[in-house]
């Protein structure tokens, strides 16, 4: 709104000209959100403590039992505040944001009901992995076949650390992105389940991808760091903007020990729009580095539940997802967060020196 508003008076107000750039939007983006996140939280968590909003925890988590009743759902409070952010300081003639803003809200809604149905229940069961899994693919197959319908958008996969590997996937980029939607939100949800542990990386991913995406949309920034280039798709940088700042200003409060937690309306929006970041400015397979905290929680339970079918009952961990196993190691939860969250920033280096290391 600010955007549309502002920069049709340029010509009138030079100084007006800074609107136009994506870096100073994004920034902006990221503060509005920020400071919305810390202004609306104690409202917000003061609300869903009156309507008995609160978390349901498994009987097999025995140490988690006194965060039973910590207000959930606060991934509508990330929600409002990168969608307001964006709707402020995003050109919301690109196609581009508005796609971003189906996928984050086609998530989100699917989290809202799971999440509310456990609410309803008074337990810790919501949708059927069926029915997540249904909701899941006809969001990211709509985008998908959105994306895939602009005839200039590459079906080509970018390898990292390899420049002159670009495998074409033809028909089968459809079915990859919508994998890379999926497992993302999938993983994100998996990894949501101490505080803090799924918002921090988050942060630190959204920064990352939004650099990417900034790459991607500059033609020139494209050439010389030899990205592949997406035309317009920069301006979706604003979104990461607002999605750092919110997931900030989320973790506030979601800090351990968490006021709130964000409940699967905000880990399933969450993952899903950030494998469609990836899918946007051409760095799927980079999301399985800068993700990696996010893959290996997933890796952890697919091996658990594949050896303790095929063994008859026997267990790799001690419990999946993988800080689970930890915690029950006797690790402190502050230290097993801070400890995950210290690999994601160096997975995220890692990723980030794909820019040059090719």
């Amino acid at each position: 709104m600010i955007y549309a508003f502002l920069v049709p008076l340029v010509a009138h107000f030079s100084a007006l000209n800074v609107f136009r750039y994506i870096t100073f939007r994004s920034i902006a983006a990221l503060l509005t959100a920020l400071v919305l996140s810390i202004v609306f939280g104690p409202k917000f968590i003061g609300a869903l403590r009156r309507l008995k909003f609160g978390q349901y925890i498994n009987e097999d988590v025995a140490a988690h039992q006194q965060k039973a009743g910590t207000p959930t759902m606060g991934g509508l409070l990330l929600g409002f505040c990168i969608i307001t952010s964006v709707l402020l300081w995003g050109d919301l003639a690109n196609e581009y944001v508005w796609m971003t803003l189906f996928v984050f809200l086609g998530f989100g809604a699917l989290g809202f009901v799971d999440d509310y149905a456990k609410v309803v229940k008074k337990r810790n069961k919501g949708l059927t992995p069926k029915q997540k899994l249904l909701g899941q693919v006809i969001v990211a197959g709509v985008a998908a076949a959105v994306l895939l319908s602009d005839p200039e958008y590459s079906t080509r996969l970018a390898v990292p650390f390899f420049k002159h590997l670009t495998p074409d996937l033809g028909m089968w980029y459809l079915p990859f992105a919508m994998i890379v939607m999926i497992g993302a939100s999938n993983a994100v949800n998996l990894t949501d389940g101490l505080d803090g542990l799924a918002i921090g990386p988050m942060i630190v991913n959204a920064a990352m991808f939004g650099l990417f995406v900034y790459v991607a949309g500059h033609a020139q920034m494209a050439r010389y760091l030899q990205v592949m280039p997406v035309s317009g798709v920069g301006e979706v940088t604003v979104f990461c903007g607002a999605l750092v700042g919110a997931g900030l200003g989320f973790l506030w409060f979601n800090a351990y020990p968490a006021q709130i937690f964000m409940g699967d309306v905000g880990s399933l929006s969450l993952g899903g729009v950030l494998g469609f970041l990836a899918v946007l400015c051409k760095q799927e397979l980079l999301l399985i580095v800068v993700g990696g905290l996010y893959v290996a929680e997933t890796v952890s339970v697919i091996l658990q539940v594949g050896y303790f079918k095929m063994t008859g009952g026997k267990r790799i961990f001690r419990m999946a997802p993988l800080h689970h196993h930890f915690e029950l190691m006797g690790v402190p939860e502050s230290k097993i967060i801070i400890r995950f969250w210290i690999l994601s920033i160096l997975l995220a280096l890692v990723g980030l020196s794909t820019l040059k290391l090719r």
